[in-house]
């Protein structure tokens, strides 16, 4: 298992944490992640970053689908992995409905078949074996719907092919899963359980793998989930620097009945707290839905506490099929002090 990076996206302002990153780079941290919701953007930051850093991979955890062409995020693909001499790692994702509907403006209806057909139109550019033609449910190329002009003829990218550009995917839900470990390289979850691996989703990574076909296994695909990472020796105060997250995205990300994350929490044996966190925060309660959150929930997702409880937990990790873990941590020694656990428990 190798280390990476999880930045996220920004709040208000933009605030990269440069020496952060670099520190990673030197350090021999596999790859940096920046996220994207309704603010700041995945790419942009990465472009910055890249321009900064010599070794390190440079992933988009994640672009959203619905915001971008398949074509248009092809080209950034590809742009930003030429100019970082191929360290590029292209994370997609659906995002959810009330941001694709309410910020994209565009359908979120049929998510699955969305997915499918994007990474096909995109690898297909990537391979620039022949100008893209493709006659899909959601996408054509070239666009021969209503308005059309007539005038649209199928093109191939200027940019030299690189069809070695990794895609991954991020997914929830058993059939997004299922169709990740079929279609991509690799699989960007949050809030993953090493322990709750075999139970919640080794059946659909497998049914994925057989359906791909060609020998696709574990051993081919990377499994690259996001941990929080908090080192304290009180227990309870990491806890509580962790609740304020989970909180937000069991409670606030979907709304009632139409959530992921509340939905995922309960999959993980936690459906009671799940409804009550929810139900506080749309009712705005958010502080004592903050407190509702379970410290074995934390546990499950998160690494947290003193220096060798974090080990011992790691060590949980390592005994995984998790093949990259990518940490939020909040300042450099913590990331230091993950190197550290990592080279003596390997």
């Amino acid at each position: 298992m190798r280390l990476g990076i999880m930045l996220g996206y920004a709040g208000r302002r933009i605030e990269l944490p440069v020496e952060l990153v670099k520190e990673a780079d030197r350090l021999g941290v596999y790859a940096i992640w920046t996220a994207e919701a309704y603010g700041s953007d995945a790419v942009s930051p990465l472009a910055w970053l890249g321009a900064q850093t010599q070794n390190i991979k440079l992933g988009t955890a994640i672009m959203q689908m619905p915001g971008r062409t398949p074509a248009n995020a092809a080209m950034t693909a590809m742009t930003l992995n030429q100019l970082s001499g191929g360290r590029f790692l292209m994370g997609l994702g659906l995002s959810g409905p009330q941001v694709v509907e309410g910020w994209h403006g565009e359908s979120y209806g049929r998510p699955l078949t969305r997915s499918r057909e994007y990474v096909e139109i995109v690898r297909a550019i990537f391979k620039r074996e022949a100008p893209v033609q493709y006659d899909g449910k959601l996408y054509q190329i070239p666009y021969q719907g209503k308005g059309a002009t007539g005038l649209g003829k199928p093109l191939k990218s200027t940019l030299e092919a690189a069809p070695d550009i990794p895609i991954y995917l991020a997914a929830i839900g058993p059939q997004n899963v299922e169709l990740t470990a079929e279609i991509a390289d690799g699989w960007l979850p949050i809030f993953f359980s090493p322990s709750k691996y075999d139970e919640i989703y080794k059946p659909h990574i497998e049914a994925g793998f057989a359906k791909a076909g060609g020998g696709k296994s574990i051993a081919n695909f990377d499994i690259a989930p996001t941990v929080s990472v908090v080192i304290h020796d009180d227990v309870e105060v990491a806890y509580n620097m962790l609740r304020p997250f989970l909180a937000l995205y069991i409670g606030g990300m979907g709304a009632k009945g139409k959530n992921f994350y509340t939905n995922l929490a309960g999959r993980y044996g936690y459906e009671a707290e799940a409804e009550e966190i929810q139900d506080l925060y749309l009712a705005g309660d958010k502080g004592m839905a903050m407190m509702k959150v379970p410290g074995a929930l934390i546990d499950d997702v998160a690494l947290v506490g003193p220096r060798e409880r974090v080990k011992e937990r790691l060590s949980l990790w390592l005994d995984s099929p998790v093949t990259t873990m990518n940490i939020t941590v909040f300042d450099v020694e913590t990331l230091r002090t993950m190197v550290e656990l990592m080279a003596e428990l390997t």
